[in-house]
């Protein structure tokens, strides 16, 4: 039977609309769909055709892209870790930091702080009851902590490593100083602490004897041990020298040199201001200048008592003359080594310097006395004599103003290089001695 064309093309139509239905609903509708690498899923069973079980079904949601996304996921997990062993590899390289508290009980503690290290310190009222500051120096990151308000137990410690400023120069200060050392000590048997560092204003007659059984080397538990005057302890291993530095005890500051510092036209030669003790080099000091008529040269303010504290004028008065002197000078007091020393070299008017041993059982080699500043290669000028000195002053008269610039220059820098060498060198040996193992 012939079939009408119009009925054969109205059947094709249908039967294209059918099948496009039937695709669609298996695309769009149906949950079994056939894996592009047609992989058969073994069904859990007893068998499978051959043994009569059950006909193995088509994997579940089959995803078109998945052998890209498993390509980039592996990509990405080799990237990421390569990026791990690069960062790794940094933080290995990375030179290892440590973290030391300094606990200042003594006044040098803000000669170490401010003018060797170059610290900061807040608040900056200099009678404040609790001061604090931090930096970084070497590979070591340091705290510091000062005040009548730091007592024991009462400091935040959150490093195992200390460095301890005290005083040994008298009894009394020693009584003291003990005490924190047997609650440091304390804290190193209960493991709250590792590694103990002292700076010490030794005795002026170094009599340090109250301190040996503390240090490592004796059974103690003091690793190294920074000493002012010339300790005859002093090794360079255990026992280190350090500079006595200005008297933060009586407020006296960090100086920041500057033009008018340096090129100023200095109306005096000289200056001392200070205590004239009977019976000493100072009482010598004092018939020279008289007797030589060259007093009236310098800037002159003698005392006969000691006073441990500047009133605001003395200080302003002392800083003064200081600033306006060409030369300081130094008489030996107790000990060789005194803080005027160091103040002259803040204002750059150069020490003269009494290059005499005094009493006691400080090292007595030929470098001493001052051997720290000696090696260091101070700029001063030395004298074992005080009947010396008229023919030092004349020929400072001598001098022109562009000599004296080019001098003062000179000490300020020298005084400016000596602080950084012994940051540097406190530093330094904290570093290899301390974290030597670490």
């Amino acid at each position: 039977m012939k079939i009408p064309k119009r009925k054969l093309f109205l059947l094709i139509i249908f039967a294209y609309v059918a099948f496009s239905l039937y695709a669609a609903y298996n695309v769009f509708f149906s949950t079994k769909v056939i894996s592009r690498v047609h992989r058969v899923v073994k069904k859990e069973g007893l068998g499978g055709v051959r043994d009569g079980g059950a006909a193995p079904f088509l994997a579940d949601d089959w995803n078109p892209w998945e052998d890209e996304q498993v390509e980039y996921n592996s990509a990405l997990n080799k990237r990421r870790e390569a990026f791990k062993q690069q960062i790794g590899q940094i933080d290995k390289n990375k030179p290892k930091r440590h973290k030391v508290q300094i606990w200042g009980k003594a006044a040098i503690g803000l000669y170490l702080w401010e003018h060797i290290l170059e610290g900061p310190l807040n608040p900056t009222d200099k009678v404040a009851q609790w001061r604090e500051g931090e930096l970084q120096s070497g590979k070591i990151d340091f705290s510091f902590y000062t005040g009548p308000a730091v007592v024991q137990g009462h400091v935040p410690l959150d490093m195992n490593s200390l460095v301890l400023v005290l005083n040994g120069r008298e009894q009394q200060k020693v009584s003291y100083s003990t005490r924190w050392l047997e609650h440091v000590q304390s804290m190193v048997r209960s493991r709250t602490v590792s590694h103990v560092v002292v700076v010490l204003l030794g005795n002026e007659h170094c009599n340090n004897e109250w301190i040996g059984p503390y240090l490592k080397r004796n059974g103690g538990f003091v690793e190294l041990l920074f000493v002012v005057y010339d300790s005859p302890w002093v090794n360079d291993k255990d026992v280190f020298q350090w500079p006595l530095g200005v008297a933060t005890y009586r407020s006296f500051p960090m100086i920041r040199p500057n033009a008018q510092l340096i090129t100023s036209n200095r109306p005096y030669l000289c200056n001392f201001l200070g205590t004239v003790y009977k019976n000493s080099s100072r009482e010598a000091l004092m018939q020279v200048l008289k007797h030589s008529g060259l007093e009236k040269e310098c800037v002159i303010a003698a005392r006969e008592k000691w006073l441990p504290q500047e009133t605001a004028d003395t200080l302003r008065n002392y800083q003064t003359a200081l600033a306006q002197s060409e030369l300081t000078l130094c008489p030996v007091g107790v000990n060789t080594e005194c803080y005027r020393i160091y103040e002259a070299c803040s204002y750059g008017s150069v020490p003269v310097v009494e290059d005499v041993l005094t009493p006691g059982t400080c090292a007595s080699g030929p470098s001493s006395p001052l051997r720290l500043l000696k090696a260091a290669g101070a700029p001063f000028i030395f004298i074992s004599d005080w009947k010396d000195l008229p023919a030092i002053l004349e020929r400072e008269k001598g001098l022109s103003q562009e000599q004296r610039v080019d001098r003062r220059r000179r000490l300020l820098e020298w005084y400016a290089s000596f602080r950084q060498q012994m940051k540097e060198r406190f530093t330094e040996v904290i570093e290899e001695t301390v974290f030597k193992s670490g």
